[in-house]
């Protein structure tokens, strides 16, 4: 029977969302941006130096599905024409452009609801909140309170913490409580208590409470860890994750894809670090004789490493090892066997702040016998409907197969 692996490059948007402008994002364009970046001398570092080299992801249609995007080849994105994959460039409908809206949209269920945001002012989260964090915790008080990049905060307030007690509370502009705390002189299961205590003081329209530990003696070597732990909320319908495991197939979650979707139909929930591990890990996934399974991935270092961080050398080395890795993959493809390529959002490097971009995102599908071809516009929930078709799924409620019964 068939196997889907839903593969997701954390960020790795290309530009062109049509709705750009009303988050104040007109113009961003992860790919796009990097790849000029490294064209121009702008992305030496890290290891790697000269013009973007991703020749396999190429191969798949990703310098055309960007051209599809913004309209637009850059140096770097035109080295190799498609040949092998079928291509396209799809858009978000989800009023939000953070983590759980891209993946569950991407998994068919839009979200068609307001997240809750916190305003960028100081202090940051509403009073009755933090009181009541801080009674039911039995905290002396809280740091941050307001907007901030993880790791400069973590580096600001860090040595503070540790001698104080308290945990550092900071947001972005997803709908997100982040608590940070030092592993060993907080507590690793005493910061996840603490969130799970926030998760209860929060409504269900704050999408993510999130564990930030880290480790070190001081701001130079500061470093938060793997141990990060996501509360979401539970998607508003059944994903296409949720619907293979009630279908009685196999799913396989590999990474933060267990969080993101609040643990409802993720199945095998297989934690990674970073993107060498998470790919690890779906090669032995791959290899196992295991048939009629959706295995989902994701590859959170492009996002949380490079792009929040503003870092284009480090987010085009990162590009470039999976690139190089890819191949592998490919190769381990089975007949009946389909896989997609995509993003849940953008965060180009060369943007103003520290946010996610509101972008359109590449849809690069491989499998043994796939006709290349360019799938031109697709919706976010397109990649979902066409994996369960795939899997001989029933149609859910949004989005449409793409690559039909001929694929």
């Amino acid at each position: 029977m068939a196997r889907a692996f839903f593969i997701v490059l954390d960020s790795a948007g290309i530009g062109g969302a049509p709705d750009a402008e009303r988050f104040g994002d007109a113009g961003s364009d992860t790919f796009g941006h990097i790849a000029e970046a490294c064209a121009a001398g702008r992305g030496n570092g890290h290891g790697r130096s000269g013009p973007l080299h991703l020749p396999n992801l190429l191969a798949l249609g990703l310098g055309a599905a960007h051209r599809g995007a913004a309209g637009t080849e850059p140096q770097g994105l035109d080295a190799a024409a498609a040949r092998t994959g079928a291509w396209g460039h799809a858009a978000e409908t989800s009023r939000g452009k953070d983590t759980p809206s891209g993946h569950w949209e991407l998994a068919g269920v839009p979200v068609q609801f307001d997240w809750t945001y916190y305003p960028e002012t100081v202090p940051g989260f509403p009073v009755a909140f933090t009181e009541a964090l801080i009674e039911r915790c039995g905290l002396p008080g809280i740091l941050g309170n307001r907007h901030a990049s993880g790791t400069t905060i973590i580096a600001e307030l860090g040595a503070e913490h540790m001698a104080s007690g308290k945990p550092i509370l900071y947001t972005s502009a997803d709908s997100v409580v982040q608590i940070a705390a030092h592993e060993q002189s907080f507590g690793l299961e005493r910061l996840y208590e603490v969130c799970r205590v926030a998760r209860t003081l929060v409504p269900d329209t704050v999408g993510r409470i999130i564990a930030r530990p880290f480790v070190g003696s001081g701001p130079a070597d500061f470093t938060r860890t793997a141990n990060r732990k996501d509360l979401a909320v539970t998607p508003p319908a059944p994903t296409l994750l949720q619907r293979q495991s009630e279908a009685g197939g196999a799913v396989v979650s590999i990474g933060k894809i267990g969080d993101i979707f609040a643990h409802a139909g993720t199945g095998e929930e297989i934690k990674a670090a970073g993107n060498d591990g998470v790919f690890d890990t779906l090669m032995a996934v791959a290899g196992r004789d295991q048939d009629n399974a959706l295995v989902v991935a994701n590859f959170v270092d492009f996002d949380s490493l490079y792009g929040h961080r503003r870092d284009v050398a480090g987010y085009a080395a990162a590009l470039e090892a999976f690139d190089r890795d890819l191949p592998r993959f490919l190769e381990s493809l089975r007949p009946g066997d389909l896989a997609v390529l995509t993003a849940d959002h953008g965060c180009d490097p060369t943007w103003r702040g520290s946010d996610h971009t509101r972008e359109q995102v590449p849809v690069l599908f491989a499998g043994p016998g796939l006709a290349p071809g360019d799938l031109g516009q697709l919706a976010f929930a397109d990649v979902g409907a066409t994996l369960a078709a795939h899997l001989g799924l029933p149609p859910g409620q949004h989005g449409i197969d793409r690559l039909g019964p001929g694929r």
